[in-house]
Order: C-alpha cells, then structure tokens, then sequence
C-alpha cells in the first residue's frame, strides 16, 4: 500500500477510534513530515481558555486548540501570513508555522492579523520515523487532500471532522452522523 504523506495533508481519525481522548474525531493538519518523523496540529478541538489566558499581553480574543498530547506546556500556531511573519517554516500553499512570537503579538496588538489568519495550539501530534505510515495502514487515519487554507484556520470545532466524513461519502456517511460515544445509546 502507498501511503501518500505530505506536508500540508489533513488526517481525519478514522470513526473507529472511539474512547482516545486525543484523536478520536479529529483532523489534523500535517505540519512537517520527513525520515525523522511528523508533526501535526488537531484542528477542530478548542479548549476553554482563549489566547489571553496564556499570554495576557494580547488583547484580542483568540481560540487556542488542543494540538495534540505532545508538548502541551508549549504555544504553537500555524498561519497563512508568512509575508507579515519572519523565520515562519512553510507548510504548504498559503499555510505556515512558528515565527517570530512578537511580531505575531503586536500583529495582533495593531489588529494586521485577525483569527482568520492565525490559529493556536497547546501541544502537538508526532509520530516517529514509520510510525504515521504504519497506522495509516493499519486504516486508523484518513488521509485527505485539502488546499481550502481558509478552512483549515477558520475550522472551530467537532463538525469539521463531520463535514470531512460526510465529503468521503459511502460508510463514513453513517459514522458523520451517529453519535460521539455510540456505546453509551
């Protein structure tokens, strides 16, 4: 089997990940995929706390998202303005991450980027060198082609991962739209 991982990739959990607290009806922008390993950022599962709470010095209201349960004490952010952002690593397209922390805060400060621009996240998702290849295989992940970058940082919560189920169509239809904890009805 060929497995077609690229930065920029979006990974939709397969439904039959039920009770990972990390992964289960997730989407995940793949970051940084190399020999090494990978880096990917959950797109669609925020957190209660927004970006003032970690750092009180920006006074715009912006969405921080669980990225994934690697490195959770640390802010990581992917965007698509590198041309406002020094030393940002590209993705893919229009799509970024890192930078120069504060130039994003006084960025954000002056109001030249907006939460459509930039997205935050505590934690990542990594893989070892194989790793993410083998549990594609093993069909834990669905690997999706994206180039909408505008949806990628405007994706706010649980229904992305449904749109991305419905939009494969066939037996993915029927898990977009049953129940997040089926065992329990």
């Amino acid at each position: 089997m060929n497995v077609d991982l690229s930065n920029g990739k979006l990974l939709a959990a397969d439904p039959s990940i039920i009770g990972d607290f990390s992964f289960a009806r997730a989407v995940i922008l793949l970051a940084d995929h190399n020999d090494e390993g990978s880096v990917g950022f959950i797109l669609n599962k925020p957190m209660e706390h927004d970006l003032s709470t970690f750092v009180p010095e920006i006074t715009e209201t912006f969405d921080v998202f669980e990225g994934g349960p690697v490195d959770q004490d640390q802010l990581y952010y992917i965007h698509n303005r590198s041309d406002l952002i020094p030393n940002a690593k590209v993705i893919s397209n229009n799509l970024a991450w890192g930078g120069d922390f504060n130039v994003i805060k006084s960025k954000i400060n002056s109001g030249e980027l907006s939460p459509t621009d930039i997205k935050f996240f505590l934690g990542y998702s990594g893989w070892s060198c194989d790793q993410l290849k083998e549990e594609v295989k093993l069909k834990t992940w669905v690997i999706l082609d994206e180039d909408n970058t505008k949806e990628i940082t405007t994706s706010n919560d649980a229904s992305y991962w449904k749109s991305k189920m419905t939009s494969l169509g066939g037996n993915y239809l029927l898990w977009a739209n049953s129940p997040s904890h089926p065992n329990l009805n």
